[in-house]
């Protein structure tokens, strides 16, 4: 039988466009902001986390698949690229991402890395989930708890 796991993060707003991003007791919170005209950009905008998440995942995957036969990437560096466009409602959207990640060892020094790099987007939780898309619900409640959607 497979068991649903869940992460969960609070988000509190500070002023303005910005939030305090909470993980967990222990991680230091993120500040998050937009950037300007809306806010202040004194933190990573929501597109920028998602492509920090993005590409944070795929270099961890990427780690994985290479040291499950032993082998040590060294540093990995991946740029992320989001672009943005309309959609037909006149909304800004996230129509893709190109990913470019360097591998800090030369290539043909890892045992392998034709199977690692066969197998590794699938290990990436986050940039699956995307490509796929997620399905997601939404509710907001007032200061009182009332449910207003």
């Amino acid at each position: 039988m497979r068991m649903t796991q869940t992460a969960q993060i609070s988000i509190t707003r500070q002023s303005g466009y910005q939030f305090l991003v909470d993980f967990a007791p222990g991680i230091p919170p993120l500040l998050a902001d937009e950037p300007p005209p809306l806010g202040l950009g004194q933190g990573p905008s929501p597109v920028q986390m998602l492509m920090g998440a993005v590409a944070n995942c795929l270099c961890a995957s990427l780690t994985f698949a290479l040291q499950k036969f032993k082998q040590d990437p060294g540093k990995l560096v991946a740029t992320v690229e989001a672009s943005m466009d309309r959609n037909e409602s006149n909304r800004l959207r996230i129509t893709s991402f190109k990913v470019d990640i360097q591998l800090g060892a030369k290539g043909s020094d890892l045992l392998h890395l034709d199977r690692a790099l066969a197998q590794f987007e699938e290990f990436c939780t986050v940039s699956m989930s995307v490509r796929e898309g997620i399905p997601m619900t939404v509710s907001v409640s007032d200061g009182t708890g009332t449910r207003l959607k």
